[in-house]
């Protein structure tokens, strides 16, 4: 009797604690390959699928499944690199009701030797490594990526896109002046309009040389225009959408002076219109303005800020701390920067500034997530409290 109890018990703890498949996917360009393994397992199995071939992909599974003698019914757990595939697998698994796993590659342990070998086969194995001891409870084995939702990425594209419109404008002035500077001539208008007119007043430019400035300024005028048009899209969205969302706290951070339509329009798609943080530290970590100490022994010294988290929203929070000590100057936070850092020299201004983006960054999350007024903080002529 007491046997049978026994076996009944293990039977019932069995089926309670279902044994989960996990699957590794290393994508490339052109194949996607897969280390697949039960749950506590020591045995790989690996396959190699068309990448983006889903059909293929849950066909590996199942076979995998199998394989392992793993009921039909097994929780199939996935996890691939953030990269370039984005996060569409997320969202495609996910419909299918897989638990699906985005990790950061630069969490993916790495061996310190100058010389390491590297293959698909070895980090997919290293990332099948890393799934199972997340698996057994191990928590810092993998950091995972918040993924936002379809809404929140077609939000981000106006800010991405003009910030690729304005890389490739001035690219292509850079390479008008280039060509100009080879004939002696300085002093180069930027604006196409502004551009066209100088070409056209200069009497000693060689036939060939008009034709090209003809074409470079025809295309610099159409980047502007779209420049243009995608800032007057990003204006109209915040004059819309004021009751939530992205476009909202974007309306709101602009109340603020020293922000405009572009500062918060950027920290609102990438951080504060979609995250939810518990307290300071995290905002600092998502947009990589943490403290990196280095201590070994007598060798104590500080390595700067991480980096590791948002760099549009990072690097706009710096350019945003300027202006605010332009334009809040009676803030608690210019007092502070200019209590401690504006009587040194440029080096250590440029050490401030990126000291207040940090806690310009926190008051900001307050304000958009709790409606904290920055202290001593002034909003906009018009603009409600």
């Amino acid at each position: 009797m007491t046997n049978e109890m026994l076996q009944t018990n293990d039977t019932n703890t069995s089926t309670t604690l279902a044994i989960r498949l996990l699957v590794a996917i290393e994508m490339s360009l052109k194949n996607w390959r897969l280390v697949m393994s039960p749950e506590c397992g020591t045995r790989n199995r690996v396959k190699t699928v068309e990448a983006g071939n889903y059909f293929e992909l849950e066909k590996a599974v199942a076979e995998a499944r199998e394989r392992f003698k793993l009921p039909p019914l097994t929780p199939i757990v996935f996890c691939y690199e953030a990269g370039r595939d984005g996060f569409y697998p997320y969202r495609r698994l996910t419909e299918v009701g897989h638990e699906v796993w985005v990790i950061d590659s630069a969490s993916i342990e790495v061996s310190r030797r100058q010389k390491q070998a590297k293959s698909d086969g070895i980090d997919g194995d290293k990332l099948a490594e890393l799934m199972q001891r997340k698996a057994r409870g191990d928590k810092k084995a993998l950091r995972l990526v918040r993924v936002p939702s379809l809404e929140v990425e077609d939000e981000r594209l106006l800010p991405r896109e003009r910030e690729i419109i304005l890389h490739d404008i001035g690219r292509l002035r850079n390479q008008i002046e280039s060509i100009l500077f080879t004939q002696g001539h300085r002093g180069i208008p930027k604006a196409a309009a502004a551009l066209k007119a100088w070409v056209a007043e200069q009497g000693g430019l060689t036939p060939q040389l008009r034709e090209r400035l003809g074409r470079e300024i025809e295309r610099l005028a159409l980047l502007e225009a779209q420049l243009q048009k995608v800032e007057r899209a990003m204006a109209l969205k915040v004059r819309k959408e004021q009751s939530a969302g992205i476009a909202a706290v974007a309306g709101a951070l602009m109340q603020l002076c020293g922000i405009g339509l572009i500062g918060a329009w950027v920290l609102s798609s990438e951080i504060f219109g979609w995250r939810q943080f518990r307290n300071r530290r995290e905002v600092g970590a998502a947009l990589g303005l943490a403290p990196t100490p280095y201590s070994s022994g007598q060798d104590v010294r500080e390595q700067g800020i991480s980096k590791a988290g948002n760099r549009r929203a990072r690097s706009m929070l710096v350019e945003l701390a300027w202006l605010w000590l332009r334009y809040q100057p009676g803030s608690a936070l210019s007092q502070w920067f200019m209590a401690r850092f504006s009587s040194g020299g440029k080096r250590m201004r440029r050490i401030g500034i990126v000291a207040l983006a940090r806690r310009l960054a926190v008051a900001l999350w307050r304000y958009a997530d709790q409606g904290v007024l920055p202290e001593g903080a002034k909003l906009k002529k018009g603009a409600a409290a």
